[in-house]
């Protein structure tokens, strides 16, 4: 299982690349792992703004339906509309070409209170 150390992570299994005053989110290895094959993935509009911890969208795997949180508080500036069509490249590519969407922050300092790596992978028992 793969959890990179240049990410920072949630407790319900999202991650987010802080890249100056925005942030690439998606789900962990571990999530699509637990989710198994994943089907259907809703993603907001660009401009919703969502507070940390708030249901960005939904994620459908074969097995269960899903919220996906937000890890800090921002608006949307881009979504991954290639999961309109391919959501199974979640399975295939979590940290990559799977990533759910992009955030412009509010506030930064939330970013201070999501797991590293080790935290996340102490949480997930791996």
């Amino acid at each position: 299982m793969n959890f990179p150390d240049n990410l920072k992570y949630t407790k319900d299994h999202e991650w987010i690349l802080v890249e100056g005053d925005t942030g690439t989110v998606g789900i962990t290895d571990y999530a699509q792992g637990e989710l198994g094959d994943i089907v259907f993935v809703e993603l907001p509009e660009k401009g919703k703004v969502v507070g940390q911890g708030d249901s960005f969208g939904t994620i459908e795997a074969v097995k269960a339906v899903s919220d996906l949180y937000a890890p800090v508080s921002g608006s949307v500036i881009e979504a991954n509309k290639n999961l309109e069509n391919e959501a199974e490249v979640v399975n295939k590519d979590p940290y990559g070409n799977g990533w759910m969407i992009k955030l412009k922050f509010s506030n930064r300092e939330e970013l201070s209170g999501l797991l590293d790596a080790d935290s996340y992978r102490a949480l997930v028992g791996q």
